[in-house]
């Protein structure tokens, strides 16, 4: 009776995911911990200057809503979707081909980026931060005709906050 009381205890603990310590670093501390509460870190995570690095070698995924990618996205990024996710559009690409989602700040790339797991995808990166991150750290996003943009849709005025770069136009 006592190893199942005890069980019961720490089976929660055990459920918990916890913020790797090996997490890319982001430009805001309390955006890091934000992030830190939201995800459950199930999915790889990939930085910024990694994603630049590798960029040419991976295929870019932009998990938020049509709306939400037409006015801006990561040059290169094909629109996935979250509610409206488009599972034709992975069809022709192997299981194993490098994959690296986003969204706004990294919740629903990484609920895509599960659902792409459980699909057999075996090499599939969440970008920690997302293109909140991206635009943070001062690198281009392209509207929906591929020309560079200083609008970036924050998804909610309160989700806003989470982009510091003075120069962006914030859309909701």
């Amino acid at each position: 009776m006592k190893n199942i009381l005890l069980l019961l205890f720490y089976l929660p603990v055990l459920g918990c995911a916890q913020a790797p310590e090996n997490r890319p670093k982001l430009s805001d501390q309390d955006f890091d911990k934000r992030l830190t509460t939201l995800l459950s870190f199930d999915v790889p995570l990939i930085g910024v200057e990694e994603l630049k690095a590798k960029q040419a070698e991976v295929k870019i995924f932009d998990t938020r809503e049509k709306e939400e990618y037409e006015v801006s996205h990561i040059p290169g990024a094909v629109h996935l979707g979250y509610k409206h996710f488009d599972e034709k559009i992975l069809k022709d690409l192997p299981k194993d081909a490098p994959i690296v989602l986003y969204c706004s700040v990294g919740y629903r790339s990484e609920k895509i980026g599960g659902r792409l797991q459980q699909m057999g995808f075996k090499n599939v990166k969440n970008l920690y931060g997302s293109i909140f991150e991206w635009i943070n750290q001062g690198n281009p996003v392209v509207d929906k005709n591929g020309k560079t943009t200083l609008k970036i849709h924050t998804y909610n005025k309160n989700w806003s906050r989470w982009v510091s770069v003075k120069k962006a136009e914030k859309v909701w």
